[in-house]
């Protein structure tokens, strides 16, 4: 594969609803422009684009795929998204780097939930889009419903059809070209097709397509709005250019048809991204001859070839076997060999120029979101706002043999998604693993077993809860053993009771008079508070928000040490729990849930069942912001139900705001979970 100039390369993101067709259309990209030997297909794990064996295990897109192809003297660089809401960190890495959109839409089921915040996300980058509508040769496909549902969900740019198709479900058969006034009629043999004539009864739908066109590209120039308002005829030349402006200009949006499985109309799917879709030239200027700017965009790593960097070179160009300056960081790094990469096939390259894609192998420090540039020319690009995680699972390895091998294997999943974490929860001393939704963190466990061959037991994350009490009691604690030599001796008199200064768990203080308890015991005291704090008695969770003063006790001038008086506080503090009424915490969250307007009312009810407190509404982007507090209990699998209400479409973020006694209920459930847990352990 050769290099290209930036005018002669198109950058395209493929995004849409999961099973809208997205990487059949890519395999027949691949097949028809030579750089695939077959039509690969999804179902039969043979696909260009879906090759990773989690893919192929779950027949979908799990992970962003790069397939460059060469037509018509172009490259056209593909960026293959998932359609599944758990894997949105890939949407937003390709938004990030790509010029151009390629919205897929299913013929049948039109406007879904992840094509709605596909274009909600280029709209807001001001990213081209095109449209396709694919599967136009399956049951019930309906074209001109799903322009409408386009024209009407989609607001702020024209809808503008540059195809008609020939024919709906098992009668598809081709298309016929608005703009160039000729059909294509398919033989159903390996993409194979023939130019005709536009049929006589496809006339009227003909004009009426051309004028909608000629509108819109009139209006992305006022000269030629001017004429096109006169009703003076525009040149093919001025239509044209005038219809690039207005892509360009997000203006305009092409749509398209046709189906990718049976390699229909791909070929001019292929000629109208090159006619009709900005080059990097066109966006970012000739910036070949400047200074390096280039951006990685996405990790992957595999135990045996090591880390791959996929990288989008902005200015300048890349070479191999050279030092680089990372700006991120400000460390230089030794880049080695670099590739052109082709779904899972990796071709060397000495060179990735200005406007281009390619890949970096075995870089040490450098991870997704960092730029590499000259250090005496420094610039940093812009980075990737990623989605923060909401959904979580404890994961311990399964073996000993696996202790060892997890951290590294769930470190490496790390650099590939910036969308996870890992972090150990010193509370609940359990390693908690948090990504965007359960399906997400499934194919974690899968990657681990698959390429590290670690194996790990998951569950839903412990709950840090707290004890507290409610009451003020004086209690005494006394240590006294008596064998042999010296003894041990400790003793004293506690008067604990509820802290208000929550921000501080456990308060110690003394109040000594006449020497009662000599002030070299007073730290060993403390230690005693403090250790016993560290499990209560009412499930043996932390204990926080009480206040304890030493107030009395007595010593023996041989038999007291240190160790007797904090065995005696850890005594007297234990007693007086028991005794002070004790009640069990649970964390409280303060929850922002963003939905649309007409999800509202199953949220709430949904909070309503989870012991919400609503604390208000807000819109926001058209869409409303339910404002809660919550138990934490309560939202470990938020993420799952919030998808499931919403289809997908709302999002939340939580945070921290108080503990609060939990009801007695649940505590009685708590407790006793605990109990039996001790008694298994």
């Amino acid at each position: 594969m050769k290099n290209y100039s930036p005018a002669k390369i198109r950058n395209i993101g493929i995004f849409g609803h999961a099973g809208s067709g997205k990487t059949a259309l890519i395999d027949a990209m691949a097949f028809d422009s030579g750089a695939a030997k077959r039509l690969g297909k999804v179902d039969d794990g043979t696909s260009i684009a879906d090759y990773l064996p989690e893919e192929i295990d779950k027949k979908a897109t799990i992970s962003t795929a790069l397939v460059p192809i060469e037509w018509n003297k172009h490259k056209i660089n593909i960026l293959d998204t998932p359609g599944y809401a758990d894997f949105v960190g890939e949407v937003y890495s390709v938004m990030r780097v790509v010029d151009n959109a390629l919205l897929v839409l299913d013929a049948k089921s039109g406007v879904e939930v992840r094509t709605e915040i596909a274009w909600d996300m280029a709209a807001k980058k001001g990213i081209p889009v095109m449209a396709i509508v694919s599967k136009m040769d399956r049951e019930n496909a309906n074209f001109n419903q799903a322009v409408e549902q386009m024209r009407e969900k989609f607001s702020g740019r024209n809808i503008v059809p540059l195809q008609i198709p020939i024919g709906e479900g098992e009668n598809f058969k081709g298309i016929i070209d608005v703009l160039k006034k000729k059909a294509y009629v398919y033989d159903g043999n390996g993409g194979k097709f023939n130019e005709t004539g536009v049929p006589a009864e496809y006339q009227d739908d003909l004009e009426m397509y051309y004028a909608s066109i000629a509108e819109a590209a009139a209006e992305a120039d006022d000269e030629l709005l001017m004429k096109f308002l006169e009703e003076e005829p525009l040149t093919e030349k001025e239509v044209n250019d005038g219809l690039c402006a207005a892509i360009k200009d997000s203006k305009a949006v092409p749509v398209l048809c046709g189906s990718g499985l049976n390699n229909i109309a791909v070929p001019q799917l292929l000629d109208s991204i090159i006619d009709f879709m900005p080059s990097p030239e066109q966006i970012e200027g000739d910036k070949k001859g400047e200074s390096l700017a280039a951006f990685i965009y996405k990790t992957l790593s595999d135990p045996f070839v090591g880390k791959l960097s996929f990288v989008r070179v902005y200015q300048g160009v890349l070479n191999g076997d050279t030092k680089l300056y990372n700006s991120n960081k400000e460390i230089e790094e030794k880049v080695g060999k670099i590739y052109f990469v082709q779904g899972k096939e990796q071709f060397q390259t000495e060179e990735i120029s200005a406007g281009d894609f390619g890949a970096i192998v075995k870089l040490q420090e450098t991870a997704t979101g960092d730029t590499f540039c000259i250090k005496e020319e420094p610039v940093t690009l812009e980075g990737i706002d990623f989605p923060e995680h909401n959904y979580s699972l404890a994961v311990e390895p399964a073996t000993k043999a696996d202790v060892d091998k997890m951290g590294h294997a769930i470190i490496r999943l790390l650099e590939e998604d910036p969308t996870l974490s890992l972090e150990r929860h010193a509370e609940t001393k359990e390693n908690v693993l948090s990504g965007i939704g359960d399906t997400q963190l499934d194919v974690v466990v899968m990657k681990l077993k698959q390429k590290f061959g670690v194996e790990v037991i998951t569950k839903t994350p412990l709950i840090p809860y707290r004890e507290t009490i409610r009451t003020k009691v004086e209690i005494e604690g006394k240590h006294k053993k008596q064998s042999g030599g010296h003894g041990q001796y400790g003793h004293v008199w506690l008067r604990m009771s509820p802290n208000d200064n929550t921000e501080e768990n456990i308060s110690f203080s003394q109040e000594i008079f006449g020497g009662s308890v000599p002030r070299n015991y007073f730290p060993a005291v403390e230690k005693g508070v403090k250790e016993a704090s560290e499990e209560g008695a009412l499930a043996g969770y932390p204990v926080t928000n009480v206040k304890v003063v030493l107030y009395d006790g007595s010593y023996h001038p041989v038999d007291s040490s240190e160790m007797a008086f904090k065995i005696a506080t850890v005594q007297g503090f234990k007693k007086g729990m028991e005794k002070a009424q004790p009640i069990l915490l649970e964390p409280l969250m303060n929850v922002d849930i963003t939905v649309p307007d007409y999800n509202m009312g199953d949220i709430v009810d949904d909070l309503n069942t989870k012991r919400g407190r609503i604390l208000g509404m807000e819109p926001k982007d058209g869409h409303q912001v339910i404002k809660a507090q919550v138990p934490l209990s309560e939202m470990m699998r938020y993420a799952i139900d919030l998808k499931s209400i919403t289809q997908g479409r709302g999002v939340f973020h939580m945070e921290f705001a108080q503990y609060e006694e939990v009801p007695a209920r649940i505590a009685d459930q708590v407790i006793e979970q605990a109990r039996k847990d001790k008694e298994e352990a």
